[in-house]
């Protein structure tokens, strides 16, 4: 029974292998995104993940979402674009976060990458624990697995420390890696800190100070989280209540029409491409963003963003925001970002492939402890593969059809009905 159970798993990673080489040689990907940011909550990963993926699908390659349940929103949904989401049934705990359970994921996500026979399980956000457990189990069945880091990180809490050393967990066992900055890449390879301030914590001093000097300027923030409740404390003791307005959670499809204040550098394309000018900290990789000329940056400190609001308030006459939202669709396209991962994904399928025993050193490099339980951690998991595949083999789980995207079947009916147009 053993033996039978070992010939089933190595015929399996014998397929796989065949499998990727031939997506390896121009095949089209079949993508697994995975983390816990997604729709219907709004951010700068979620809305990344959800353009990405579209563009991916536009290009001809099969794309499927894995996240958890939001509310009652739980089970296989289809979103725009003919885009399928998973919505496993884990609810969050902290911060949209699942609870970390190391193995109890892998049978859920062993069953999505059979189904949907994918080649490319693509993780998002170093701060979501399904991003890091989907890479780990997606490592195990010997699937390219692609990481990108949307985040900084320091060491001046334990929070941070413990960041770290799951990160470097994960990315002691990927094919390729994905950083949205030159400052993010520089962060994610050197671990280097930075400050713990947020963007809300300024605008608790700064907001003050810019409605003394000037009275006709009015504050829309947009967004939520923990920090709301400073800013609604601020607006409270400053009797400002006329004067910044808190729009909460902002739809994206309203985005158009407010400033959103958040520190995520898509916010601040975002606000560029409505034509606005923004005023932003001078921190991780806010600085690559926006020309000089199309962005007021600040040192984080109170004063010094003061100066830059009115600087910016002293440039807005000579802004025409048209010629910025123009300017805004030559520097920036989610076409280009997906033709670039694809690029990315092409190398993921070249990088050879490795068994246990090869990949385990790997993780012995993660520290004299750390490496040990991390390998403990791994060999755990491929016996708990060996169990599932016993349990319930490759071949009892059934393989879902493809569903071609609406814009490609939109596209062989205008194509069909250009034919027989010309056949008339």
């Amino acid at each position: 029974m053993e033996n039978a159970t070992g010939e089933r798993i190595a015929d399996q990673i014998g397929r796989f292998q065949t499998q990727l080489q031939m997506d390896g040689r121009g095949r089209k990907h079949r993508i697994l995104m995975v983390s816990d940011f997604f729709f219907p909550n709004f951010g700068g990963v979620e809305s990344h993940i959800y353009y990405l993926s579209q563009c991916l699908l536009k290009l001809g390659h099969k794309v499927v979402v894995m996240t958890h349940a939001y509310g009652k929103r739980s089970g296989v949904r289809y979103v725009t674009g003919g885009l399928k989401v998973y919505y496993v049934p884990w609810k969050p705990f902290l911060m949209q976060n699942t609870l970390p359970t190391l193995f109890l994921t892998f049978p859920i996500v062993r069953t999505i990458l059979i189904r949907e026979k994918i080649s490319v399980v693509h993780g998002h956000q170093a701060f979501s624990t399904l991003c890091h457990e989907a890479l780990m189990h997606a490592r195990t069945m010997g699937y390219k697995v692609v990481f990108t880091d949307h985040s900084l990180y320091g060491f001046a809490d334990a929070g941070s420390i413990h960041m770290n050393k799951v990160l470097q967990f994960t990315l002691a066992d990927i094919d390729q890696a994905i950083c949205v900055s030159h400052t993010s890449k520089e962060n994610t390879v050197l671990r280097s800190g930075i400050s713990p301030e947020k963007g809300a914590d300024l605008l608790v001093e700064v907001i003050p100070e810019v409605c003394r000097l000037f009275p006709k300027v009015r504050f829309i923030v947009g967004g939520d989280g923990p920090k709301r409740v400073r800013i609604e404390e601020m607006r409270e003791k400053f009797s400002l209540q006329d004067r910044v307005e808190m729009l909460g959670a902002v739809p994206h499809a309203q985005v158009r029409s407010v400033l959103i204040s958040e520190a995520f550098c898509i916010a601040i394309l975002e606000a560029a491409s409505c034509g606005l000018l923004t005023v932003s900290t001078r921190v991780g990789g806010v600085p690559e963003v926006l020309p000089d000329d199309m962005v007021v940056l600040a040192e984080p400190a109170p004063e010094d963003m003061v100066r830059a609001v009115r600087k910016a308030i002293d440039m807005l006459p000579g802004i025409d925001p048209h010629v910025m939202h123009l300017r805004m669709k030559k520097l920036y396209s989610w076409d280009d970002v997906a033709k670039r991962t694809e690029i990315v994904y092409d190398r993921a399928m070249q990088s050879p492939q490795t068994d246990l025993l090869e990949r385990l050193p790997r993780y012995l490099t993660c520290g004299a402890w750390a490496g040990k339980l991390f390998c403990l951690v791994m060999i755990i998991n491929y016996l708990l593969w060996c169990l599932l595949e016993y349990l319930q083999p490759t071949e009892g789980i059934e393989e879902v059809p493809d569903i071609r995207p609406v814009h490609a079947r939109l596209e062989s009916v205008d194509e069909t009905c250009e034919t027989q147009g010309k056949g008339n």
